[in-house]
């Protein structure tokens, strides 16, 4: 069967109590990405066409959080998993095959999840129930088959038999159904239980019960099929997709000095022969070159790195550094700041909302906020652009070559002219014209004896 048609529903309606947080549990990020985000991209990878994601606790928060292009259905009350599918019938319908995910768990894999689409299409299943094999099922669902490996049922641990409680493949709880299966199973489920709720799985022996084909396909690594349910295993799976983003970049040619101390967004590129030392956080939609050193203790986030850059001790956040450009230890890049190429950014400095020209030298001590600075221009140390005058801000221009002298004060808005220069400690508010030198000091005068006379 061609599965043209393929949908995903994502089931993201709890509360998540033991998480012990106001935020919702879908919400909370593995490397500054929500848990959903994970299980949402993963069934685009797998053909999904069409997502809708079942919410409840917090309803608007997760709408607003998450995706534009996913469709939603709300769950009013808790009433057990198949309660959750029955809000998405609509969106299900009769026609082509429908996922059925999970929103914390978010180390599935866009590649399982086609694994499964191609099993079911191959064996012609109605359903097929993803699987893993655990050497401790003890919480989880068995698997129950016959001695030809055919499916037979899926029991909750509670409604096992001491026999049946013996068998290590556990039901991961996610499916892929024929939709038009799905569509008519669920008209069929009760909550004839001691809980009083909708349990998904009775689909599965509702559709035997119709002769319909179902069974399971096994993942072979259990840990795709974890489920978040509180902070400790937050973290657990945030070492899994840490462990699975560092390796991949190793493969691909990147030197990780102490992979179990680098985080790197699944969002993030990096270029070959590009050497990462340890505690540094590369986030979001970070672009990384080729033959770039990233020091210890570096943040970048949603920002692009040139080929060639060395980075040591340095926060860098939306912005975008040229080529073969320097900067650090303990600098300061905020966001909306383009830094060129060849360029020397050196021990704290900062700069924000400011374009800086191809070689420019900003060597130490020194504010940069709100301003167009040229090529080949030097800022001596404590150099401070003074863009803020209390209600707004305000643009310097530097041009070429300019020479900025030690301790100067630039008072915004203010130009200072190509191959100009201002001299050390002076306070400049006023334009300084290309080939002059602006100077804003009081001459200085020595009291003869003060200091003896003050002792």
């Amino acid at each position: 069967m061609k599965m043209d048609n393929l949908k995903a529903v994502i089931l993201a309606a709890g509360q998540g109590t033991r998480m012990k947080s106001k935020t919702p549990k879908v919400l909370h990020k593995i490397l500054d990405k929500p848990l959903l985000d994970y299980v949402i991209e993963s069934a685009k990878e797998a053909g999904a066409k069409e997502i809708c994601v079942v919410v409840g606790h917090k309803s608007e928060l997760v709408k607003e959080t998450t995706y534009d292009d996913v469709q939603f259905v709300t769950q009013e009350e808790q009433l057990g998993t198949g309660h959750a599918v029955m809000q998405a019938k609509e969106f299900i319908g009769e026609k082509g095959q429908t996922i059925i995910l999970f929103g914390d768990t978010p180390l599935i894999t866009g590649d399982t999840l086609i694994k499964l689409k191609d099993y079911h299409s191959q064996a012609k299943n109605a359903i097929t129930v993803l699987s893993t094999k655990v050497n401790d099922p003890k919480g989880y669902g068995r698997i129950i088959k016959d001695v030809n490996g055919n499916f037979i049922k899926s029991v909750e641990e509670k409604d096992a038999t001491s026999e049946e409680r013996m068998v290590n493949e556990i039901n991961s709880g996610m499916y892929i159904y024929d939709s038009k299966v799905l569509y008519e199973s669920l008209d069929l489920v009760n909550n004839d239980n001691a809980q009083g709720e909708y349990y998904l799985p009775d689909t599965l022996s509702i559709a035997l019960g119709k002769n319909y084909k179902v069974n399971t396909m096994c993942t072979e690594d259990p840990s795709e099929i974890l489920g978040v349910n509180s902070r400790v295993q937050l973290a657990q799976a945030q070492k899994v997709i840490q462990e699975r983003i560092n390796h991949y970049w190793m493969e691909e040619g990147v030197t990780i000095i102490n992979p179990e101390n680098t985080y790197i967004s699944k969002d993030a590129t990096i270029g070959k022969d590009t050497t990462i030392y340890p505690s540094v956080m590369i986030e979001g939609k970070t672009k990384v070159g080729e033959e770039c050193i990233i020091g210890l203790n570096t943040r970048i986030k949603d920002s692009i790195i040139a080929k060639g850059c060395s980075i040591e001790q340095t926060v860098i956040l939306e912005s975008e550094v040229g080529k073969n450009t320097t900067i650090g230890p303990f600098a300061y890049i905020r966001p909306n700041s383009k830094i060129g190429s060849n360029i020397k950014i050196g021990d704290f400095v900062e700069i924000k909302n400011a374009s800086i020209g191809d070689g420019t030298k900003v060597s130490h001590l020194t504010y940069i906020g709100d301003a167009q600075v040229g090529k080949g221009v030097n800022f001596g140390c404590g150099t401070v652009v003074v863009n803020y005058n209390g209600k707004e801000k305000n643009k310097t221009i530097i041009e070429d070559n300019a020479f900025i002298g030690c301790n100067t004060n630039l008072i915004s808005p203010v130009k200072v002219g190509e191959n100009a220069y201002t001299a050390a400690g002076s306070t400049i508010n006023k334009d300084v014209p290309a080939d002059a030198l602006g100077i804003a000091r009081s001459k200085q005068e020595n009291k003869k004896d003060w200091a003896k006379k003050k002792r």
